[in-house]
């Protein structure tokens, strides 16, 4: 049995109550679907920047109609200290989901990322201290590592941030030490290395590289490639990032607490291998795909050229175990895609 079965038959006979931050969203709709399948509590907040009242919707046919009565959604802003208390009051977990992501959407407009990213990080840490929140486990960012260019990626060694989102989340890694030395608020921050899977938005300018390239794939669109190709990244399917987050918010040893981790397989993949994977999943259902080929253009400013996380330490002192690869990962969520690419 793995650490993250005995966390769920833990949570099944020991119900808390818990907050979950963009909870409309990608990772925060799959964390509320987990929860409640495991029939805790989950207060939900989201101010449908970036979620989608959708999300909420799917997750309540799949999960039993008992479970759904246990969620409370409020809809209400990160920005707004006085929301962030309501959200918090009896909470013993917090899982912080929310924030504007994107390295172009930050480059673009640094002011709006700034003050979700850090002013309303800052509002739920003083929200959650002041309500007594046992732990708050944030979303934190594969951006961190910035220029350094070692491989694979540690979490003891970053260089300097590449665009304003990058910055945000490092700003957000200082404040959660402060909070801990300070205060003490224990936190954990999941470092996030390009995470895919249902729900994930393949709309918008900003919309991640799988979710796009599928539904541009599927619509007989151009698929456009920063740069040569070779560009790489360790994609990490949504199960992994639930299981991060269960078991960041339920670890008993102190010595897990107030710690960074890297959320990811610990695979790096060419932008180009990417591409073949998902023509190669797509082409049985899509015929028209035969002999699709990607259009390239420039790099995209603020992008990392390389991507890999060494995920020893979330192993070691949390128990994560990544129970599926990008094409096993792909082969689950291709369905999901096709069905909201239409």
């Amino acid at each position: 049995m793995t650490r993250f079965d005995s966390v769920q038959r833990a949570l099944r006979e020991s119900p808390r109550t818990w907050l979950i931050t963009g909870v409309a969203g990608f990772i925060g709709s799959n964390l509320l679907e987990t929860l409640l399948e495991l029939d805790q509590t989950v207060i939900g907040l989201d101010n449908f920047a970036t979620g989608h009242r959708h999300n909420l919707d799917e997750v309540q046919t799949l999960v039993a109609p008992a479970q759904w009565d246990r969620f409370r959604f409020i809809e209400g802003d990160i920005r707004n200290l006085a929301e962030c208390r309501h959200a918090c009051a009896g909470v013993d977990l917090v899982l912080h989901q929310a924030a504007l992501g994107s390295v172009p959407r930050s480059l673009e407009d640094p002011i709006t990322t700034n003050a979700t990213n850090i002013d309303g990080f800052l509002n739920m840490l003083v929200a959650a201290r002041d309500a007594g929140a046992k732990r708050i486990v944030y979303a934190a960012s594969s951006s961190t590592y910035g220029d350094h260019p070692g491989l694979p990626k540690q979490e003891a060694v970053i260089g300097n941030p590449l665009s304003p989102y990058a910055v945000t989340k490092v700003v957000n890694e200082l404040y959660a030490d402060v909070f801990a030395r300070a205060y003490g608020l224990d936190s954990i921050g999941l470092r996030y290395f390009n995470v895919f899977g249902r729900r994930q938005d393949p709309n918008g300018a900003y919309a991640a590289v799988i979710p796009k390239w599928i539904a541009a794939l599927i619509a007989g669109q151009d698929v456009f490639i920063n740069g040569d190709g070779e560009t790489s990244r360790d994609f990490c399917y949504i199960d992994n990032a639930v299981q991060a987050n269960l078991l960041a918010a339920t670890a008993t040893d102190p010595q897990a607490a107030n710690q960074v981790y890297n959320v990811a397989v610990g695979e790096r993949t060419t932008l180009n291998d990417l591409y073949t994977q998902i023509h190669r999943h797509l082409l049985p259902r899509y015929p028209h795909l035969q002999g699709a080929q990607p259009r390239y253009r420039d790099f995209r400013p603020g992008d990392v050229r390389h991507s890999l996380a060494d995920i020893a330490k979330a192993a070691t002192r949390l128990g994560y175990a990544p129970t599926h690869r990008l094409d096993e990962g792909l082969q689950i969520a291709l369905p999901w895609y096709s069905q909201h690419s239409a």
